[in-house]
This record gives C-alpha cells, structure tokens and sequence, in this order.
C-alpha cells in the first residue's frame, strides 16, 4: 500500500511541476508549484521512511533489487526537488519524478540478494554508502541524456510548446557537474571505506569490480578537476560522465557475470 501511496504522490508532483512551465496553464503556476512541492515532499517522505523499514529492519541490513531500485528512485524525487528550486529545470523535475514514481512500482516478492545482520557496522556502512553512491551517479547519468536530448533539439531547431520542459542547456549541466560532484565524493569513501574494512579485497575474487571501480573513480576525478579547473563543458564532457558511468555499472554487474559466467567462481 505505502508503494501505491508513494507512486501517486510522485505522478501528482509530477504533472503540476509539467503544468507550472507549460504556457496554456500560466494562471495556475503558483498554485501548481505550491501543490508539486506539497505531493513532492510528502511523497519523499513516505518513501523514506518505507524504505528504511524495508532495508534496515530490526533483523538488521536487507537487500533486494526492488529495494535498490527503490533508493534510486528516492534519489531521483530528491535530486528532482532540489533542482526545482531553480524554476527552468521544473520540467527536468517532473520527468525525474515520473521516473521515481516507475522504479517504486512494487516488482512482487523479491529474494534478498543480501542479508547482513552478522556482519560488522563498517562493513554494512560501506554496502550502503557503495549503493548510495552508485544510485546518485545512475541520477546523473538520466541528467546527462537529458543533457544530449536537449543539446540535439538545439542543433535540430526543433521547437515545440514542449520545449518549455527544457532548461537553458548550461542550467542543466551545471545540474549534472553538482551531481557528478557529489557522486565522486561518494565514490571515493566507497574504496576507501572498501580498502579499509574488507580484509584481503583482492583475495576474495574482487579484483574485477575494484579495479573497474578504480578506473570509474579516475574517470569521475578527471571530470570534475576538468570542470573545475578548465571549465569543462559540452557534449564530451557528458560523453566522459557516461563512459565513466557505464564503467561502474560494469564494477558492479559485470564482474559479477565475469566471475560466474565465464571463470565459474563465487560472487562472495
């Protein structure tokens, strides 16, 4: 019931944000802003508290796919809400919502891939901050396509009443350098916190998803010095966030299928 309550309070939030940046409902944006913030919130703070119950119950730290998903999808509410603040990227917002509003839908009875309540503090620390982090740089990497959809209509000339969603291209990527900022913070005190509590990291038929995560990192660093430092901006910086994105995605899933697909052995 809280994952219908949660699914409806993303798509009202949704449609009013859509509604306040689209011209033929200009005499309702006030109120259409003041009802997307209300559904919005409260919609994220139903998740919240639905999925700290789901993840971490009194049996200790669970895990399951529709859970996961269900942490990006609150990641994605609430990197849409703070965006929204800025009024140009209210349309990106309702899109992020609706893709929340998607991943919350409940997927039937899922099989903990992880049930943790013997293993230390630290170490559920680190699963949790390695999720985390990888669901809020999956957030950017949604930014990052918008950001090239957005760069193609320029190009294209494309205009419509829709193009109203779209933000001002350079609003949207500073969006997404804010996120992959806070990614890569995130990511680094993931190996870090890795390197530090797990016992012979490599031993334990890791070395896939390390170093894959490594090359992520590096590439993620690269990016925000760039950004930073040099100003970078435009289609091969996006195109440098994706690569660096769909690196992670192979840490974390491909290894896996390396592992027990090809050289037969043990996830754990």
């Amino acid at each position: 019931m809280s994952q219908i309550t949660i699914l409806l309070l993303y798509l009202l939030a949704a449609v009013a944000f859509a509604m306040s940046r689209l011209p033929r409902f200009s005499e309702w944006v006030q109120s259409s802003i003041v009802a997307a913030y209300a559904f919005g919130v409260a919609g994220l703070v139903t998740h919240a508290l639905y999925l700290n119950a789901e993840i971490y119950p009194d049996t200790g730290l669970i895990l399951s796919i529709s859970s996961t998903m269900s942490l990006v999808g609150l990641q994605l509410a609430l990197i849409g809400l703070l965006g929204a603040i800025e009024p140009t990227l209210r349309g990106m917002t309702a899109g992020l919502l609706l893709l929340a509003a998607i991943v919350t839908i409940p997927l039937g009875t899922q099989a903990a891939t992880a049930v943790s309540s013997d293993l230390t503090w630290q170490i559920q620390a680190h699963i949790l901050i390695s999720i985390f982090s990888y669901g809020l740089l999956a957030v950017g990497a949604i930014v990052a396509v918008y950001a090239l959809i957005q760069d193609k209509r320029l190009r294209t000339g494309h205009l419509t009443s829709g193009n109203h969603l779209f933000a001002p291209l350079e609003t949207t990527e500073k969006l997404l350098f804010g996120v992959a900022s806070a990614g890569f913070a995130g990511l680094l005190l993931s190996v870090v916190s890795g390197f530090t509590f797990i016992e012979d990291l490599f031993a334990q038929h890791l070395a896939h998803k390390t170093a894959l995560s490594l090359l992520a990192l590096l590439m993620f660093g690269i990016l925000v010095a760039g950004r930073q430092f040099a100003g970078w901006r435009g289609k091969r910086a996006v195109y440098l966030y994706l690569l660096g994105f769909v690196t992670l995605c192979l840490a974390y899933f491909g290894s896996r299928f390396i592992l027990e697909e090809i050289l037969g052995r043990s996830w754990s």
